[in-house]
C-alpha cells in the first residue's frame, strides 16, 4: 500500500501512524480503539481502512515500524560514527538526554511495553530493531579496534549485546520510577569497561 500512494496519500497515512503512536503511548494498546485513533488523527473509518485494510493489527505493525525507526533516529548522528571515545561519550549523552526528556512518551517504552507485545508482526519489528541497534554498537567497537584503541581479541558481539541490554534495562527502570540514575550508571559502566579493555592492551 505505501508504495502505491500519492504524495498526499503518504502524508495522510504518516499522520495516522504518528497520531496512533501518540495515542498508544498515552493509553496503551489494550484500551485504545480505532475510534480513539480516528478522533486523534481526524480521519474517517473509510480512510483508516483504506490505508490499513486489515484494521488495527496492520496499524499496530505500522506504528511499531515508526517507533523502531524513531528509536534509532533519536541516537543520530552519533550511533553511526562511534569511532572515538569522544563519539561514545556524545552518544551516551544523547541517549540519556533523549530518554530523560521523553519520559513516558519514549518510543522504546512504547515498543517494549505496548506495541511490541500485541501482534507477531510488531514483535518481529522489535527483534529487527534490536539486531540493527546491536550491529551499530558492534560497528562502533570494531572502529575502536581499527583505530588501535581496543584489542583485536575483544569479544565485540558480547560487548555490544551488554551495552544494548544496559540501555534497555536503564530505560525500563526510568519508565517505572521516573529516575535516570540506573541508565546513567549502566552506560557509564559499559563505556568505562571498554576503556579499561583498551588501556590494558596498551
Amino acid at each position: 500500500m505505501p508504495g502505491q500512494l500519492t504524495a498526499k496519500g503518504k502524508a495522510t497515512r504518516n499522520r495516522v501512524v504518528e497520531g496512533a503512536a501518540a495515542v498508544l503511548r498515552e493509553n496503551g494498546v489494550a484500551s485504545v480503539t480505532l475510534d480513539d485513533i480516528m478522533a486523534r488523527t481526524r480521519t474517517s473509518k473509510g480512510q483508516l481502512f483504506h490505508y490499513f485494510p486489515a484494521g488495527k493489527d496492520e496499524l499496530l505493525v505500522a506504528v511499531a515500524k515508526f517507533e523502531a525507526d524513531q528509536v534509532l533516529e533519536d541516537q543520530q548522528p552519533y550511533l553511526d560514527c562511534l569511532d572515538s571515545w569522544e563519539a561514545w561519550e556524545q552518544w551516551r549523552d544523547v541517549v540519556i538526554e533523549r530518554y530523560e526528556a521523553l519520559g513516558d512518551e519514549c518510543p522504546l517504552g512504547a515498543l517494549f511495553l505496548q506495541v511490541g507485545r500485541s501482534t507477531p508482526g510488531a514483535r518481529a519489528i522489535v527483534i529487527e530493531l534490536m539486531r540493527r541497534w546491536q550491529e551499530s554498537l558492534a560497528a562502533g567497537i570494531r572502529a575502536l579496534q581499527s583505530a588501535g584503541l581496543l584489542p583485536a581479541e575483544l569479544d565485540v558481539d558480547a560487548r555490544a549485546a551488554a551495552l544494548l541490554a544496559a540501555v534497555q534495562g536503564g530505560v525500563s527502570i526510568l519508565l517505572s520510577t521516573g529516575q535516570s540514575a540506573h541508565l546513567r550508571a549502566a552506560l557509564d559502566q559499559g563505556i568505562a569497561d571498554l576503556r579499561r579493555a583498551g588501556s590494558a592492551a596498551q
